[in-house]
């Protein structure tokens, strides 16, 4: 979740983001993956929630 209204999946492991999802409007408080790592939820304070394929 970020402040600046976007989410960002990293590689762990090398330390860097390897993207960003900007499709929000205001601060992202939360984020969850599915239960197979298929699918991203994020919800913000603009009222939405965003599902995002992560393949």
């Amino acid at each position: 979740a970020s402040f600046d209204s976007t989410v960002r999946l990293w590689d762990v492991d090398q330390g860097v983001c390897i993207h960003t999802l900007t499709k929000h409007q205001e601060p992202v408080y939360s984020v969850a993956f599915s239960p197979d790592g298929k699918f991203l939820a994020s919800g913000s304070f603009d009222k939405c929630v965003h599902i995002w394929d992560t393949l």
